[in-house]
């Protein structure tokens, strides 16, 4: 199964390569009537911040999303997330996830991600809705927030944001540098220019030659637009669901397990090597889509590869663990490993610096 999601994008990129330059002109042409004033911008009287990208698949918005939103209650501020809620059932104009005391949705309904970030920001509203200035608006108006975060917003330019953060995965980059439906991005190259910021998630130190050079375009494109760069440390804990029990597990206890990996995220061979880079006694492993939905035979057949290639648990994702909790296999241990985003101070006082100029 770990195929079949980049065949289907293989065969969607050469059969769309030619229809690349025509959608490249329409969302140039879209920016251009935004930046215009012929698209209405709505302007809310908090600082917006947006976390996007202009790739497909996964950037590591969330774990930004996560890192920003702490840095921000940190600094005795009030910020609510705003997310579209992709691939959520709710289709209210405002679905809220968290109220800032209460999750009030689950995965199915909220969307795997808006749930996520309600269970990892306690205290924090987290708000789905396609209009972003109306779910902001609520926000404001109901939770006192001084803030707000837009999960995947680069693309949503009628709100009007004060901070636009744009993410690149270390070891994809600008993928084959094409524009849908020929390739990767969601836009052409030159939408960069609305950017603040540049952020490139999952680096290893030193940096690989790779990144270097990647640094080193962007900069070259957009000597104004500075580039952070942001490293992934696993959690000194995972936690460990089993026979209907919850509890936890070291780092260095759960390595000496052989474990059957899984997931259902953009770049599945992302966690993969991530699980190989910790060390993880990794028995075997099994990719989905991104954003799967999960039934109770793909976990009975996920316990089945485990036990028939000698692993004693299941390991995940958070991100897939806020779908499968009711279907996790009674007789078989299911662990979770959780994965921070780590920045470095100079992305702090960038951020911090361009709100307090809003």
């Amino acid at each position: 199964m770990t195929s079949k999601p980049h065949t289907k994008l293989k065969h969607l990129f050469f059969w769309g390569r030619p229809l690349s330059p025509i959608y490249s002109c329409v969302m140039a042409n879209r920016s251009s009537l935004y930046q215009k004033g012929f698209f209405k911008q709505h302007k809310l009287e908090v600082p917006v911040i947006s976390v996007g990208n202009l790739i497909l698949g996964g950037t590591g918005k969330t774990p930004l999303v996560h890192y920003i939103a702490k840095l921000l209650q940190q600094q005795n501020k009030k910020p609510a997330v705003l997310s579209r809620g992709y691939k959520g059932s709710a289709s209210g104009e405002i679905n809220i996830v968290s109220d800032g005391t209460e999750i009030l949705m689950d995965a199915d309904h909220a969307g795997d991600e808006p749930r996520l970030l309600a269970e990892k920001l306690p205290g924090m509203p987290v708000i789905t809705g396609k209009n972003r200035s109306i779910t902001g608006r609520f926000a404001i108006d109901s939770y006192g927030v001084d803030c707000l975060i837009l999960d995947d917003g680069f693309q949503h330019m009628s709100l009007k944001r004060d901070v636009d953060l744009v993410l690149f995965n270390a070891q994809k980059l600008l993928g084959n540098g094409r524009v849908l439906p020929g390739g990767d991005l969601r836009e052409p190259l030159s939408a960069l220019k609305r950017a603040d910021a540049f952020i490139i998630s999952g680096v290893d130190t030193p940096l690989d030659d790779n990144v270097q050079q990647f640094i080193e375009f962007l900069h070259n494109l957009f000597p104004d637009k500075p580039a952070f760069t942001g490293s992934y440390l696993p959690d000194e804990t995972l936690s460990r669901t089993y026979s209907g029990k919850n509890d936890t597990l070291s780092l260095s206890e759960s390595r000496t397990i052989p474990v059957y990996g899984f997931c259902g995220i953009a770049q599945p061979e992302s966690f993969q090597n991530i699980l190989k880079k910790f060390q993880m006694n990794l028995a075997g492993f099994q990719s989905f889509e991104d954003h799967y939905s999960y039934s109770l035979d793909d976990i009975e057949s996920l316990h089945s590869n485990g036990l028939s290639s000698g692993a004693q648990a299941l390991i995940t994702t958070e991100k897939d663990l806020v779908k499968i909790r009711d279907l996790s296999p009674r007789n078989f241990p299911l662990l979770t490993l959780s994965l921070r985003l780590e920045m470095d101070n100079a992305f702090d006082r960038f951020l911090l610096n361009n709100l307090e100029n809003a």
